[in-house]
């Protein structure tokens, strides 16, 4: 069993903000709630000798919606927590940076919602504003190391395979990674403990924050919906097949499904290279944005995950494979290149999980397999990306629940889930 999480996890996105606030005017830090940004921003406050204003608290929200000028007009870095209370607040700090320029290092925001979903006077700041996103814990996080695995790959995939030709982690370990999630308050808890957090998260997030958004006519759905969608985690979202039974328009279901992105909730990745081949599909991909709440929503234990029942394995390639692509998204957000990502798949049942191209147009490829043997037809989809890539195709990997990192054929590899957070270097 993992332990539980001890003292306060060092988060790559600290340092990225650092960076940032010596060119961006204003950055606005999104996530989903209780993931850490408060913590960040509490921090990065404290080593620049400011107050926060969080917007959380009832008091301050009522005082800087009644005077958001004044609230803006702090010396300093204005720090401001859950923004998405006050929006207002954005139009006053458009007002002085019209006054005052453009200056580097002027604000730093945290907001719990996507920042498209939030009103029109959110947008105010359009053009001075860059967004970052900050995810649930990487397992590279919550163990205390520094994950190069992306970099590394990009720069010399065979002897990112040679640095650790070997893995001693167990399926049942990853079993509890992925059902521990990453949300720093539940990894402080441990059996039914954490369980009621993650109770409690998944209905504060539906009955609080979204009915903030929009107004939710059929709260009730909009959970059976989320249920839904988490038993479909890492699967082709067919939105039809998952709506059947529910008494809502195709529209209300999209409207939903959107509001759960928007939540942070849900992840929608979208299908990759479309014009790459004629029989490419153009349907995404859904992924609950942690595990461990999807582990919750759909009622399975770390003990039902690990038995050899055919639906447990059945879940735990699911999941697996929604574990993966969070520890890949996590980690492209810490890139420092822009990159587009997606999965590939054809009608004719070629499938690639997560791809990611670069701006110069080259692409890493990976595959998840639940067992811990791959075999080579396990390989089709990432040879027929190669081959039609030729030389903008840097690597494939499929990752799998081995122990064994080794090249399988040309730009084709092999290795365990866990070299996603074990150092290069080490």
């Amino acid at each position: 069993m993992i332990r539980p999480l001890a003292g306060i996890a060092q988060r790559r996105v600290s340092a990225l903000l650092d960076d940032m606030l010596q060119v961006e005017p204003v950055i606005a830090l999104h996530g989903p709630r209780s993931v850490g940004k408060s913590t960040a921003l509490s921090a990065l406050a404290r080593g620049r000798e400011v107050p926060v204003l969080d917007l959380d608290d009832p008091g301050t929200r009522d005082a800087v919606t009644a005077n958001p000028q004044t609230a803006v007009a702090t010396p300093g870095l204005l720090c401001v927590d859950e923004y998405q209370h006050a929006p207002e607040i954005l139009d006053a700090l458009k007002a002085r940076l019209n006054r005052e320029g453009t200056l580097p290092g002027t604000a730093v925001l945290t907001g719990s919602t996507r920042q498209d979903a939030l009103p029109r006077t959110a947008q105010a700041l359009t053009g001075r504003l860059h967004t970052m996103t900050i995810w649930p814990l990487s397992q590279g996080e919550i163990s205390g190391v520094y994950e190069d695995f992306l970099p590394a790959l990009r720069a010399d995939p065979d002897a990112t395979v040679a640095a650790q030709p070997s893995s001693s982690t167990a399926r049942t370990e990853y079993v509890d990674r992925l059902c521990a999630g990453g949300f720093p308050l539940a990894l402080r808890r441990v059996g039914t403990a954490r369980d009621r957090w993650f109770d409690d998260y998944i209905r504060q997030s539906l009955e609080r924050d979204a009915i903030e958004l929009v107004r939710i006519r059929q709260r009730n759905m909009l959970r059976e919906l989320l249920g839904r969608l988490a038993g479909r985690t890492g699967q082709v979202l067919n939105l039809s097949n998952a709506s059947q039974g529910l008494t809502a328009e195709r529209k209300t279901i999209e409207d939903y499904v959107r509001l759960l992105e928007n939540l942070f909730l849900i992840d929608r990745l979208p299908a990759w290279g479309k014009t790459l081949r004629a029989r490419s599909a153009a349907s995404p991909k859904v992924h609950v944005i942690d595990t461990g709440v999807a582990a919750r929503l759909m009622r399975v234990t770390s003990a039902k995950l690990a038995t050899l029942d055919p639906t447990a394995l059945a879940e735990f390639g699911h999941l697996l494979e929604t574990f993966v692509v969070g520890e890949l998204r996590k980690q492209v957000s810490w890139l420092d290149e822009r990159v587009s990502t997606g999965h590939w798949r054809t009608h004719d049942g070629d499938e690639v999980d997560y791809v990611i191209e670069f701006d110069d147009g080259q692409v890493l490829a990976f595959e998840v397999k639940a067992n811990e043997r791959v075999a080579g037809t396990d390989l089709k989809g990432l040879r027929k990306l190669r081959d039609a890539l030729g030389n903008k195709f840097i690597a494939g990997v499929a990752l799998s629940t081995g122990m064994r990192s080794f090249t399988y054929e040309d730009r084709i590899h092999v290795m365990p889930v866990d070299r996603l957070w074990t150092p290069t270097s080490q």
